[in-house]
């Protein structure tokens, strides 16, 4: 039965039936029914109501915070054709995204993108994120060995909290015609001063750490420890200062000054170094002797976000084959969907494999989950070091 009608009409037909000028009067039971099936009708006209209304349009948003390059266009339009989903896309980082979720309670997001090891002590601190239904993910699309790993560093109380999506290290991008570098310390050397570049992020500190022959990660369970060794970071990148043309922040400042011959080395990831190479061959993404620094960003759900169905269709989406290598030759990065890697740019590869041989590749340092309080640590030698001549 279907009713064109609206509420006023339902509503007149209703007393009619129990008017007494009415001049075809129902029986009690009569009425009774009458007035179920109307509410009935009346439920059903206030639920297609909500159907128009702004709530059900909440579910046709995934509201996504995440890194630049991570979701071209191509993949937006071929996911809404297919789930009917529109994407509400926010660029941002690491400190951004924990900034923002930690503003709101986990609110103003249903999808973030945070690094895995940016995970756990965020949550563990603010509450920001909530736990994943593996039920829902599709666990066999991605590389089981990374799946594993980080869900083994995103994993508080015996709940994962993120799910590996674009993964890359960071170390030395180098003019080779213009310097000969190997390792961090190199950025520091006199024949290169005012002509390198670093971030004045903590990367750069760990980075440092390790060409001092220290391991930073075995210390993030002893804050002293962490301090003393962060203290005498610091006082190395005071003392290289002279050497910093500038700290970048942004990465086409960076790549235009290294095209231009302004920067000659400079600390930095991997696939800022593979695009310069395909333009200029003499410039080299190398893996330092103390290691390139290696990161997984991932799939967090943000605690209070409004569209789970969305998250979790947008994640078994991203981590199909085909669509993880649009998203890989947008980024530039490998990922962790299974199968992927044989779909991507063979420059690509062939760039990957001569700047990771083996021993390479088993040197890198995967960054751990970062324990509460590290990053604060960090902050007070990274204020210093801006501050200092």
């Amino acid at each position: 039965m279907i009713f064109a009608g609206n509420r006023g009409t339902l509503l007149s037909l209703l007393f009619s039936a129990r008017s007494p000028v009415n001049h075809h009067p129902v029986n009690q039971e009569t009425t009774m029914k009458l007035s179920r099936l109307i509410s009935h009708i009346i439920g059903a006209g206030l639920v297609a109501s909500s159907l128009a209304s702004p709530l059900w349009a909440q579910d046709q948003k995934l509201r996504l915070i995440t890194w630049a390059d991570y979701v071209p266009a191509e993949v937006v339009t071929q996911f809404k054709k297919e789930t009917g989903i529109d994407v509400e896309v926010t660029l941002s980082n690491n400190e951004e995204m924990i900034s923002k979720l930690r503003a709101t309670g986990g609110a103003g997001f249903d999808l973030a993108q945070p690094s895995q090891d940016r995970i756990s002590g965020p949550q563990q601190e603010f509450g920001i994120y909530k736990p994943m239904d593996m039920s829902k993910i599709k666990s066999e699309l991605f590389i089981p060995s990374m799946l594993e790993a980080t869900k083994k560093n995103t994993t508080l109380a015996g709940k994962v909290y993120g799910l590996p999506h674009i993964w890359g290290t960071d170390g030395l991008v180098v003019n080779t015609k213009l310097a000969k570098m190997n390792d961090y310390p190199d950025l520091c050397k006199a024949d290169v001063k005012g002509k390198t570049a670093v971030r004045l992020k903590r990367p750069t500190l760990l980075a440092f750490a390790f060409a001092a022959g220290k391991d930073p990660f075995a210390l993030y369970n002893d804050p002293k420890a962490y301090a003393a060794l962060m203290e005498d970071v610091g006082k190395t990148m005071m003392a290289c200062k002279s050497n910093i043309k500038f700290y970048w922040d942004n990465k086409d400042q960076l790549l235009n000054s290294m095209r231009a011959g302004e920067v000659v080395g400079a600390m930095m990831w991997d696939t800022g170094g593979w695009k310069l190479n395909s333009e200029k061959p003499e410039i080299q993404f190398i893996a330092p002797k103390s290691g390139a620094l290696g990161w997984i960003d991932t799939f967090a759900i943000p605690a209070k976000g409004r569209n789970d169905a969305a998250a979790y269709a947008w994640i078994n989406f991203n981590m199909r084959p085909e669509i993880a290598a649009k998203v890989a030759r947008s980024a530039g990065n490998f990922t962790a969907a299974k199968g992927a890697d044989q779909l991507m740019d063979p420059k690509l590869k062939a760039q990957f494999a001569a700047s990771f041989p083996e021993a390479a590749l088993k040197n890198v340092k995967w960054y751990p989950a970062v324990p509460a309080g590290i990053e604060e640590i960090e902050g007070r030698v990274l204020d210093r070091i801006k501050a200092a001549p």
